[in-house]
């Protein structure tokens, strides 16, 4: 296991279900302030300044400002990220979607906060607000689709409703884009990317065997639940059992089962006689 599982294990009922349509509601709601109350928007932004001095509401409110003004590409941007984001979440699980999404906005408050730093001691002043605009909610929505693209890089995406693209090429040019403004770009636009790609390189670097996520290997864990489940059911419902102790999930929830592949037949055992016990032939 690596850290994201054992975590799973301690906290992972404390995730939140559905975690994109919660996103994609603030948005709305947020595009709507925007519309009947201008004046509010400015009560919402991300201001480390505004913060340090009692205004703490702003580590969350500014999630709810939406990525575009104009209606109609937040419609269509809803309608995509909707579709990405439950995709990933039934991918991953909950849990891991959760992780990847707050660590983000996370990233993005401290990368705020850095640069609020850096003016303060380095310059003397405080953080003009021409920079804080450039920090937004585009980092959720790009994070999303790098990690589905990632995830599901031949999968096609109608462009425009005309044109098909595979998500891999649409990605390699956001990552063109996103390294050529990084590089012609001033200091806010730079922390301003770098926070929107941190939790995507980070999430994957620090993941070991992401190709357990991958629709490939999904597929054969279906098959193979299809296949296995009517000889999985033990008494009081539980479905695994140790061919060794006997033991199952029931006893103890912390236990871990694994197949053995170089026994002959469907035999599982627990993780304390995984590697111990004497295959069958």
């Amino acid at each position: 296991m690596n850290w994201l599982d054992k975590l799973e294990r301690k906290i992972g009922r404390f995730a939140i279900p559905n975690l994109t349509v919660f996103l994609l509601v603030g948005y709305v709601i947020g595009y709507g302030v925007m519309y009947l109350m201008p004046e509010m928007i400015g009560y919402l932004t991300l201001e480390p300044m505004l913060i340090l001095r009692g205004q703490v509401w702003r580590i969350l409110s500014w999630v709810l400002i939406p990525p575009t003004t104009n209606l109609i590409s937040l419609a269509f941007l809803v309608l995509l990220y909707y579709s990405l984001g439950t995709a990933l979440e039934r991918t991953w699980g909950s849990f891991r979607y959760n992780v990847y999404i707050f660590s983000g906005l996370l990233f993005t408050v401290l990368a705020v906060f850095g640069l609020y730093a850096f003016y303060y001691f380095v310059y003397g002043i405080e953080m003009p607000l021409s920079t804080v605009s450039l920090i937004g909610t585009n980092y959720i929505t790009m994070s999303i689709f790098l990690a589905f693209a990632a995830i599901y890089p031949d999968m096609e995406v109608m462009l425009y409703f005309i044109l098909p693209v595979k998500m891999k090429w649409m990605a390699l040019v956001y990552v063109v884009m996103a390294a050529y403004y990084f590089i012609r770009g001033g200091l806010g636009t730079r922390v301003a990317i770098g926070a929107s790609l941190l939790n995507f390189v980070i999430f994957f670097l620090s993941s070991r065997n992401m190709g357990r996520f991958g629709p490939g290997e999904r597929a054969r864990k279906a098959r193979f639940r299809r296949q296995s489940s009517p000889h999985m059911k033990y008494t009081n419902g539980a479905q695994h059992r140790c061919a060794i102790c006997g033991r199952t999930e029931l006893d103890d929830p912390c236990l871990e089962f694994r197949f053995c592949s170089k026994c002959r037949g469907n035999y599982e055992y627990c993780q304390d006689h995984l590697f111990t016990h004497e295959h069958v032939k």
